[in-house]
């Protein structure tokens, strides 16, 4: 059988203000996108996942929709649109929307008229309390973005809910009429041409019925963690109907053969893969970020890679993810040595790998002065700015990093010399180069693509291995999470066959004969003979 698309593929995230302007502004577009598909058919992804391109206000860059069906004049037009879909698809790319179902912006026509009054017929489309017996907000519930999760209207004398910022207020998904909305949203776009959706914080969209107060985190450490993480969200997240949520999303995308359905959701594994559809169908890829949080140490990496693979229920198929809009850069996590090992476990572990737009040129963070933020987070939160991870894409190294010929919306600058497409194109050992290699290679072998992940315990050393086979065709990975050399050495038997990768580049035909000896920053794919 051949498997869907969105199996065997490699999606590519990208954060529409900062991938390319096309017209000067300094911010991102459609065009620019366009413009450089040529670039995302050469690197060998398979999908795009743009970032929210609706109306909006930008009070959170997007993520507060004002009109679902449209797109902000920012961005560009739906014909815009459509001839980046049919650009995509000619190319045979797919593209992704991010569906923003949890809130709207404070200026949707549906907020603006549930807070006419409480007798509004859209009152109870948002989540409205009385105040508290002490005038306070209804419960404690707290935003991920700073302070209460509670605003006061004084107009009708109540708050309104909102988990981000007050101008993002939350939906309320046990109202009747919630559902049938967004499913005209994603039919609209689905006609349109998508090839599915990524579910922006799905994992929020349903909140205890009775409100109660969240518990106190006994782990909770207040000089190191975000002041929301006070609370557990035992009751203001991830509760059991959102699952029929998840399933009527699943039916409706099924319709439309061919696309997918993904979820985002910063869950332990236990809750994650129930999103994955038990009792009803849930999403094809629940998003699974514990690469971005876990220690950087094989044995925690090989840990987690257990207990995701023991966690899966039967059929369901696994994703990485090793870097998003809302992290730091995993170069900047791990460094730039340990950037290529990064690389190389997303792109040969079982599952779909998700890339984050610059990781593939091995991009840090980049330098943001404090006069220059733009996250809302970031001026709430000290410390816990999104903007360095978000700066525009480094294509060479002009002063507008080839991003934009006007001033970028984040600073284009602070990024060393040789972080770009440019300086790395056609570079035999840079990092843009062992991407493409692993890419070709993942996509030529079906062992790395479709066959199953099987553990190959090491002893000592700080290194990871693990066989990939399909058929005939068995490789081992091997990597070396530490900066000096080591000796990967399988606890049962020995390494017999040739390396067809390194992330030196330079290894490639190599025989392996009994040991495979790893240098700092290395990690190799050997090809068992």
């Amino acid at each position: 059988m051949q498997n869907p698309w969105w199996q065997t593929g490699i999606i590519y995230e990208i954060y529409p203000r900062s991938f390319q302007d096309s017209d000067g502004d300094g911010v991102g577009d459609l065009t620019g996108i366009i413009s450089r598909l040529d670039y995302l058919h050469w690197l060998g992804v398979d999908a795009v996942w743009i970032g929210p391109i609706y109306p909006s206000p930008m009070a959170d860059f997007g993520y507060d929709v004002a009109e679902y069906t449209g797109v902000d004049p920012l961005f560009g037009t739906l014909e815009t649109f459509d001839r980046l879909l049919a650009e995509a698809h000619a190319r045979g790319i797919r593209v992704i929307l991010d569906l923003v179902p949890n809130h709207t912006s404070d200026r949707h026509p549906w907020f603006l008229q549930s807070r006419r009054s409480r007798e509004d017929p859209k009152r109870g489309w948002y989540v409205w309390r009385d105040p508290a017996p002490d005038g306070g907000p209804p419960n404690n519930w707290l935003s991920s973005f700073g302070g209460p999760a509670w605003s006061f209207d004084e107009p009708t004398g109540q708050y309104y809910l909102h988990s981000f910022l007050p101008e993002q207020p939350d939906l309320n998904w046990r109202h009747p009429e919630m559902w049938p909305q967004m499913e005209r949203v994603m039919r609209f776009w689905l006609d349109r041409g998508v090839d599915g959706f990524r579910v922006d914080v799905v994992w929020h969209l349903v909140k205890d019925a009775r409100l109660r107060d969240n518990p106190r985190n006994p782990d909770y450490r207040p000089r190191r963690d975000p002041p929301n993480e006070a609370l557990v969200p035992a009751f203001s997240a991830d509760q059991p109907e959102v699952q029929e949520i998840v399933a009527r999303m699943r039916r409706t995308t099924d319709e439309y053969p061919g696309r997918v359905l993904i979820g985002e959701a910063y869950l332990p594994f236990g809750r994650l893969v129930r999103y994955y559809g038990v009792a009803s169908p849930g999403m094809h890829l629940p998003l699974n970020f514990h690469l971005i949080t876990s220690p950087w140490e094989a044995v925690e990496v090989e840990s987690t890679v257990a207990e995701y693979e023991g966690t899966l229920p039967p059929d369901a198929w696994p994703n990485w993810v090793l870097g998003n809009h809302d992290r730091s850069r995993v170069a900047s996590r791990v460094g730039a040595g340990q950037a290529r090992v990064a690389a190389m476990l997303l792109l040969t572990l079982r599952g779909t790998p998700v890339l984050y737009y610059g990781d593939e040129i091995g991009m840090p963070d980049a330098e943001i002065p404090p006069e220059r933020m733009r996250d809302p987070r970031g001026k709430r939160i000290p410390g816990s700015s999104r903007d360095p991870a978000r700066a525009p894409m480094r294509w060479d190294g002009s002063p507008g990093a080839g991003f934009t010929t006007g001033d970028p919306w984040l600073p284009a600058g602070g990024v060393p010399a040789g972080y770009s497409v440019e300086a790395q194109r056609d570079d035999p050992g840079s990092v843009l180069t062992l991407y493409r290699h692993l890419v070709r290679l993942r996509r030529a072998e079906p062992a790395l693509h479709r066959g199953p992940y099987t553990p190959v315990p090491a002893a000592g050393e700080n290194t990871l291995g693990y066989v990939r086979e399909w058929q005939d065709r068995r490789f081992l990975v091997a990597l070396n999470f530490g900066e000096g050399a080591a000796r990967f050495r399988p606890e049962r038997g020995t390494v017999q066959g040739r390396v067809v990768l390194s992330t030196r580049l330079d290894r490639e035909g190599e025989a392996v004969d009994g040991g495979l000896e790893l240098r700092g920053d290395e990690g190799v794919v050997v090809l068992l003979s």
